[in-house]
């Protein structure tokens, strides 16, 4: 799913109106272990593609912690304030990363809501606007966020054969299956079935209905 695709998701999960081609993106136990950016001493030459995506997943890891305490200050609801505290974790893995690899860090001094790519700045504005209707909508938001970071993070794996950074690769898709658990349930408390958009339904009922991972080093 691309750009423009995605947009029209949105707008079709949280009934608002797409603005232009954006990009996008706890239950707890799914902690990781900063160790884990560092498994080798020597640093390998990374591809364009691997640089890029780890400042992608830089800011986009920033972005869902980003909606989700600013949602968390609006409808109080505890599944936002857990699962911000673990993006701060998983976008914290990644900047660990990015130092081993002497890459700049796309989020360094920007404050909640600020980011160095448009697309991804807009996406944050039109996400956080969704979720302000209701808390349902929030939780939706929510989910969305986990399913599309789900299909980034697999998208990024398959992009490297660096151990290091398939490895943290890997605890952030834990962390965000254990997210979407997390969204799933908060949704259903409420009377709402969730429709994915992004991975398939076969997928999200298979994460969706297991349980909850350990994930970390």
């Amino acid at each position: 799913m691309r750009r423009k695709q995605f947009l029209r998701v949105l707008g079709a999960v949280i009934g608002v109106a797409a603005a232009g081609p954006l990009l996008t993106a706890c239950g707890g136990g799914d902690d990781i272990d900063a160790t884990t950016a560092t498994i080798s001493s020597v640093t390998r030459t990374l591809s364009d593609e691997e640089i890029e995506g780890l400042k992608f997943m830089r800011e986009e890891e920033k972005l869902a912690h980003d909606v989700y305490v600013t949602l968390f200050a609006r409808w109080g609801a505890t599944v936002f304030a857990n699962i911000a505290e673990s993006e701060t974790e998983h976008t914290s893995a990644i900047l660990d990363l990015l130092l081993k690899h002497g890459i700049e860090d796309p989020a360094a001094g920007n404050p909640v809501g600020v980011f160095d790519n448009d697309d991804l700045q807009a996406l944050y504005d039109q996400l956080v606007a969704a979720g302000q209707a209701s808390l349902v909508d929030a939780l939706k938001v929510g989910a969305l966020i986990e399913e599309k970071d789900i299909q980034d993070i697999n998208d990024k794996l398959a992009a490297t054969d660096e151990t290091d950074i398939a490895q943290v690769y890997g605890h952030l898709l834990c962390g965000s299956r254990n997210h979407l658990r997390s969204f799933n349930q908060a949704l259903l408390d409420q009377g709402v079935t969730y429709v994915p958009t992004v991975i398939t339904q076969q997928e999200w009922d298979a994460i969706a209905s297991s349980a909850y991972e350990t994930c970390g080093g």
